[in-house]
């Protein structure tokens, strides 16, 4: 059996065109490829947006305008492995602007509900050490952070030294 790939749909709530805009404004490598509107078929109101098709570094989308009876929960979250420090600002910022909010240990919730983790360059490596005290010490630094500061996480590992 062969497949082509994975689409992550994600149900908004009337918002999917105004979500798939945002998305591929905030990720440089973002484009909308599709655009199906609701027939006189249904269940939405004709000529209003059913779906979006959009892609953002590669990965599928889909923005489905599915109604109020599913929201969107930290269960789901996608991480973004970024090269380096600036880039994390720059995605911790834009998603947490315009109405975004911050979690904690990098994860933040952007303007529609939908669950990002930023993850600076480093943070995984430190909390995954093969040394498991210094991977318990980066790790209890991080567990005080909204946004991860790598070089503090680095002096709390190393901090048993």
């Amino acid at each position: 059996m062969t497949t082509e790939g994975f689409t992550t749909c994600l149900w908004f709530d009337g918002e999917a065109e105004a979500a798939a805009d945002y998305y591929v404004s905030v990720f440089k490598a973002g484009r909308i490829l599709r655009t199906a509107r609701y027939t006189e078929a249904g269940p939405g109101r004709p000529g209003s947006v059913m779906t979006v098709e959009f892609e953002i570094n590669g990965q599928r989308f889909v923005g489905l305008n599915g109604g109020p009876e599913f929201h969107f929960s930290e269960a789901i979250s996608f991480q973004i492995h970024c090269a380096d420090e600036a880039e994390a600002d720059y995605y911790y910022d834009a998603l947490t602007g315009d109405g975004g909010e911050e979690s904690a240990c990098g994860w933040v919730k952007d303007r529609f509900g939908v669950s990002w983790q930023v993850v600076p360059p480093g943070a995984i490596d430190l909390v995954s050490d093969p040394d498991p005290a210094r991977a318990a010490r980066a790790m209890a630094a991080m567990m005080r952070m909204k946004k991860l500061d790598v070089a503090a996480m680095r002096r709390a590992a190393d901090a048993g030294r």
